[in-house]
């Protein structure tokens, strides 16, 4: 009888020192979750390439330095598509379901306005990266902070090199979606500033099929320069119709497409001369503080020359990172009282925001294609050469 008690207890306790569940121990602390989508499709695809890659850098140098209050960081990345509806759909993941502590922004003004309605309402502090709509800054929020400067402050060198060149008028084209109707507010602004007659201004919906009717219609009055305030894809067709229809006046000037590193690539010989506005330059000469260092890291990491697109993520993750670290917390009001307060230098110049958010320390500049490469042609102090028209 002894025996077989004795046997039972044996195999009991064998049971509970090899099945019974122990409390495991992690030598790693918890890592501190940051969300994001980037568009992986769509026509935000080639500025969300420059933005991805911007976030993965940070997520691998901070992790060398220790992380953030001694924890790793890691990102969660959803690919958006370029589509409103899957934005809303993945913040909400990523606040409601993957509990990320903090989070980044989309790209464009379109997708930052609904993906900033979904971080208001869960009062969590956004550095838009990607947009720079005005819209954005008037509907009365408390965390969302510009990183970029506003789309209507755009064109400002481009205006004044034609102002102080002698060139009289401008014909402004547009998008009809936030970012760029700001950018074509702007302009007209400015121009009319300068001493610029607008002879012509007019939004569009699509590209493919009103470009060609409006390039004749600008034709007709014969501006000094074009303006047109769209995305890459738009500017390419643009491009393509003066090509075709053999005019082109003295100066076209683009948002987005002449910034990035393979417009020369895509557009050939008819991107020489082309003008755009651009937030930060590749440029070694540009004296801010670790912008040869990014320049490096960006291009092996990357295999590709950043943009400013990439730049500017890289630079909200510096700023995150500067307020956490004063705060010594993830404590969303008080990140975004220290950003409120912040004055600083990036890899991409200056940041300081108003009491809205707004981003009123950063000015772009402007660069044109010359001979096959952008050159910087705006301000003068960072010129790398002479505009030419």
């Amino acid at each position: 009888m002894w025996r077989i008690f004795l046997k039972g207890v044996f195999i009991s306790l064998f049971l509970w020192i090899n099945f019974m569940p122990f409390p495991v121990f992690s030598a790693e602390p918890e890592p501190v979750l940051i969300g994001a989508t980037v568009s992986l499709e769509g026509k935000y695809k080639e500025t969300s390439f420059m933005i991805r890659n911007g976030l993965r850098l940070w997520e691998k140098e901070v992790n060398q330095r220790g992380g953030l209050l001694g924890r790793p960081v890691k990102l969660i990345l959803y690919d958006d598509k370029s589509k409103k509806e899957l934005v809303r759909h993945f913040y909400e993941k990523l606040l409601t379901e993957d509990k990320v502590d903090l989070i980044f922004s989309p790209y464009s003004t379109t997708l930052t306005l609904v993906a900033s309605e979904v971080s208001e309402r869960h009062k969590f502090v956004m550095l838009a990266s990607g947009a720079s709509g005005e819209n954005i800054w008037e509907r009365k929020y408390r965390y969302i902070f510009g990183v970029y400067s506003p789309a209507g402050r755009y064109f400002i060198g481009l205006l004044d090199l034609m102002a102080r060149n002698g060139l009289g008028s401008v014909a402004i084209l547009y998008e009809k979606n936030s970012f760029n109707i700001s950018a074509a507010k702007g302009a007209e602004n400015w121009a009319k500033r300068f001493g610029l007659k607008v002879s012509f201004k007019k939004g569009y919906e699509s590209g493919k099929a009103e470009l060609p009717g409006l390039l004749k219609e600008v034709k007709g009055i014969g501006p000094d320069g074009i303006i047109l305030c769209a995305y890459p894809a738009d500017c390419f067709e643009l491009l393509r119709l003066i090509k075709e229809t053999k005019y082109r006046p003295k100066v076209l000037g683009f948002t987005i497409a002449p910034a990035l590193p393979d417009f020369y690539k895509q557009a050939g010989n008819m991107s020489e001369g082309v003008f755009g506005p651009s937030q930060w330059e590749p440029d070694e000469r540009i004296p801010f503080p670790g912008t040869k260092k990014f320049i490096s890291d960006f291009t092996a990491f990357s295999q590709k020359l950043p943009s400013y697109h990439a730049g500017s993520a890289y630079a909200s993750c510096q700023i995150l990172e500067k307020a956490i670290n004063h705060s010594r917390s993830l404590n969303h009001d008080k990140i975004r009282d220290f950003i409120l307060s912040l004055d600083t230098i990036t890899v991409i110049g200056r940041f300081k925001v108003d009491h809205k958010g707004k981003q009123i320390g950063h000015n772009p500049i402007i660069i044109q294609w010359q001979n096959g490469k952008k050159e910087i042609v705006y301000p003068r102090k960072m010129q790398t050469a002479s505009p030419r028209f």
